[in-house]
């Protein structure tokens, strides 16, 4: 069941080309961060081309409830009218961050280093992840957490009366944990110092020189260190949110699993922190192309040009680019079932504590569907079964995470018999306009009764 709902099943069947422009919504992660920094910001922060899926939705609440001022002004514009760092009111009720890590995981931080106390929870799937990488980093500021067991929401975070400097060195690679610390640090005196041993999406660091905090990120032999100084008076700004590669990853993928496809999908972000898996499938020699490359509000972007590929090739995807794609893993599972020989993917195990546990998700539902998977704690193979070879047949469990039910819609236009979910409620979490854009596209997506 999602977490927004009754359950929404859904069957998708095997779809002629796909064809046609996808226009895909803003990216979420620059949403979500775009509202967060404009309520830290002195001023009125415009936002135009912002993600309406419920998460943001849910961090603009929330936003509101520390005191920011924030208007829907339609089509996807936006203002925040902040209250500054330091600024933040005391919410007057507990704050639900619904589906979203990111969201809970991001206003932790900004709020850990204002003397006030917030409870935070979400639906079913949130309220069973681990938020202790969250809370243990910010205890070094100054602050307490007080929640379920194994660290775990329903939580309430009192914030540091005198918070101060940290240096802290991200034992996993995650741009929440990073992102999480790097806001804390922002009402914190003198600087605070993070160290990650992998790259990670860097959209933070971006935005926070844009609002114009002083930080500096230096590559050394010890790592990629962010030095941040703390208490600046953030500069409102005018965004423009490109739009999200990790929606645009399941129109581009279909396309090329779906004989006869052609399809354009515009205007898609290309951060190098996060284009993992483009290059990945250019690797495995799918037919996809950047047209118009252009940087779109400091951010790379460019218009993906994508075919039907019938010689894709499974390949090893280097560990190191784990990074740069780790919400892309389960939708390229599916096309390494369309490829020819092994796809291998390591240095995964972040998968196992996303909205559901990912790795197992994909392996229990593609071998449903008739594909051989090894795996282990850190790593999933797929042994592909080439164009067309996938039988099918079967009803998945989406386990409440948008991006597994939108995987195995996309797996379901190629195989040979229909994929059903069991539930497609939560895939409006991130990509609200998925069902008609696939339809528009060419995709045999329907709605079945429960």
């Amino acid at each position: 069941m999602s977490g927004h709902g009754n359950p929404i099943p859904m069957t998708a069947s095997k779809s002629g080309g796909l064809k046609g422009t996808a226009h895909i919504p803003g990216d979420k992660s620059i949403s979500h961060r775009s509202l967060i920094l404009g309520a830290l910001a002195v001023g009125e922060t415009r936002i135009t081309g912002l993600l309406e899926g419920e998460d943001v939705l849910d961090t603009a609440r929330a936003m509101r409830a520390f005191g920011a001022d924030i208007t829907d002004h339609g089509d996807g514009k936006w203002s925040v009218h902040g209250v500054g760092v330091g600024g933040f009111a005391e919410p007057e009720a507990v704050i639900d961050c619904g589906n979203s890590g990111t969201g809970v995981r991001l206003i932790m931080g900004a709020m850990a280093t204002s003397p006030i106390t917030t409870t935070f929870t979400g639906d079913a799937s949130l309220r069973s992840r681990p938020m202790g990488r969250i809370t243990d980093p910010v205890s070094l500021f100054g602050a307490r957490s007080y929640g379920r067991t194994g660290g775990r929401l329903p939580m309430t975070i009192v914030g540091a009366d005198n918070p101060i400097p940290v240096h802290y060195r991200v034992p996993m690679p995650s741009a929440q944990v990073k992102s999480a610390v790097l806001l804390a640090g922002l009402n914190a005196p003198g600087q605070t110092v993070v160290i990650e041993q992998e790259a990670t999406r860097d959209h933070t660091e971006r935005m926070l020189t844009g609002f114009g905090a002083e930080l500096n990120v230096e590559n050394t032999k010890d790592g990629r260190v962010i030095t941040l100084t703390g208490q600046p008076e953030l500069r409102p700004q005018t965004i423009t949110v490109p739009r999200d590669p990790s929606s645009a990853a399941f129109p581009v993928c279909a396309a090329l699993i779906v004989e006869g496809s052609d399809i354009l999908v515009p205007n898609i972000g290309l951060n190098p922190t996060r284009a993992g898996l483009f290059t990945t499938l250019r690797d495995m020699g799918a037919d996809l192309t950047y047209e118009n490359e252009r940087e779109e509000g400091g951010e790379p972007t460019a218009d993906l040009r994508v075919k039907f590929s019938p010689n894709m090739k499974g390949i090893e995807v280097p560990p190191g680019r784990a990074a740069s794609m780790i919400d892309e893993y389960p939708i390229l599972s599916v096309v390494a079932s369309f490829a020819e020989g092994t796809t291998t993917m390591k240095g995964v195990k972040e998968l196992r504590v996303k909205e559901s546990d990912r790795i197992d998700a994909m392996a229990r539902g593609l071998e449903a569907c008739g594909v051989k998977i090894e795996e282990d704690e850190d790593m999933m193979i797929v042994h592909g079964m080439g164009v067309g070879g996938v039988p099918g047949g079967v009803t998945c469990e989406s386990r409440m995470d948008h991006r597994i039910a939108m995987s195995f819609m996309c797996l379901g236009m190629a195989t040979q018999k229909p994929v059903s979910i069991d539930d497609g409620g939560p895939i409006a979490t991130s990509f609200p306009i998925f069902e008609p854009l696939m339809t528009e596209l060419g995709a045999q997506i329907i709605r079945t009764t429960p």
